[in-house]
């Protein structure tokens, strides 16, 4: 079986290198190629490009890359027309993926979109383009299939994988005992996110929250875990520039779940380690900035009052996020410093993450390798695109 996969950042390279390993246990030698992270490669992906080329949020952002991104895009489908793989995966970026998919779709190769894209937050409108780009929608959450199933869209919802992957209990003192850090100290875990553009408008805010909190405890040890040797520069960068060469805190090369599972409490960037911070029961406060046009917009589109995922499972506010001009040191310091003196309300939280952390446990990828397989097995026969002038059978 030939597998084309698309993921456009670090969760995506994530998703799919779990569902990789999940096919080959059904079909050993199976192909995998497209465009893809470092894990997805560790898995024996062939990347024509890396996933790293996708990585750009926000509406202004994905403008300003327009051309370059069309242009891959375009190249893709050429090469995967002249050579149609058994199904196409798109992971994700779906301002990516829903236009390269309809492409294939047209041709008759089967088409599997894999994260429901957000319809239910904003761009509702949306549901319309996704049935006709796709063959079959791979949920992650339980509340999607329904919004599908009322517009005759196939959908599977098959979990989160971070809930199968992730322990229903964390121990705090082998984490700390892992990383060699102080049993006895107050430990924040800080993720400014994935993507440069999100370290570059976070670094400088989140350093400047260090002091902040270090004044008022006295004793706080930082952990930064970065994603990827640019974003590492970046916030090094911005640490040096806003003075703070000489705060208690260990920047970190990866490891962003053993840096929360030590911690007290979590500064965590909009996305999916929201959800990851949720799952290890952490309390956590959140934190975003895009382009101002793009918050503007992202505003007056928008559906939900929030925007972190353990505030969209929840359907209220559970944790509080700081966004655009309220992401300030002094917001942001006051919210983790309350948080981690309420015991309370940790507990509480610490409730409620288990709850969400057992709903979403489903062995996602092997349902979503289900789902993938039986899409396969109809065949391109099956997904045929009428010939003109003839009516669909």
């Amino acid at each position: 079986m030939r597998v084309a996969m698309v993921a456009g950042e670090a969760s995506g390279d994530q998703l799919a290198s779990h569902l990789i390993a999940a096919l080959r246990r059904h079909v050993p030698q199976a192909s995998f190629f497209g465009i893809g992270g470092p894990k997805m490669q560790a898995a024996g992906f062939d990347a024509w490009w890396p996933s790293e080329t996708l990585a750009v949020n926000g509406i202004v952002e994905v403008l300003k890359h327009y051309r370059e991104l069309s242009g891959i895009r375009s190249r893709v489908v050429k090469r995967l027309i002249a050579d149609p793989p058994d199904v196409f995966i798109g992971i994700d970026a779906p301002d990516f993926n829903l236009g390269l998919e309809a492409r294939l779709k047209r041709k008759g190769i089967p088409t599997v979109h894999y994260v429901s894209p957000t319809i239910w937050a904003w761009r509702g409108g949306r549901i319309k383009t996704i049935g006709e780009s796709t063959h079959h929608v791979l949920a992650l959450f339980p509340f999607e299939p329904e919004l599908y199933h009322g517009r005759g869209i196939p959908v599977t919802y098959v979990g989160h994988p971070m809930a199968d992957v992730l322990p229903l209990q964390v121990d705090r003192a082998a984490a700390r005992e892992k990383l060699d850090v102080p049993q006895d100290v107050l430990i924040i875990a800080m993720l400014p996110g994935s993507r440069q553009s999100e370290v570059a408008r976070l670094a400088a805010v989140y350093v400047q929250t260090a002091y902040k909190l270090l004044e008022r405890f006295g004793k706080v040890l930082f952990l930064v875990p970065l994603a990827s040797r640019e974003t590492r520069e970046i916030f090094e960068k911005a640490r040096h520039e806003a003075g703070g060469d000489d705060l208690p805190m260990r920047i970190m090369f990866g490891h962003a779940t053993d840096a929360m599972a030590a911690s007290d409490a979590v500064l965590v960037a909009s996305g999916t380690a929201t959800l990851e911070a949720a799952l290890l029961k952490r309390p956590m406060v959140v934190a975003y900035k895009v382009a101002p046009t793009s918050a503007f917009l992202f505003r007056h589109m928008s559906y939900l009052p929030y925007v972190s995922l353990p505030n969209i499972l929840s359907g209220c506010f559970v944790v509080p996020e700081f966004l655009q001009e309220d992401c300030t040191p002094d917001n942001l310091a006051q919210a983790l410093g309350n948080l981690v003196c309420d015991k309370e309300t940790c507990a509480r939280l610490e409730r409620l993450f288990a709850d969400m952390h057992l709903a979403l446990r489903q062995d996602t990828a092997e349902r979503a390798a289900q789902a993938v397989l039986a899409i396969a097995d109809r065949g391109r026969s099956t997904f045929a695109a009428p010939i003109e002038g003839r009516a669909p059978a």
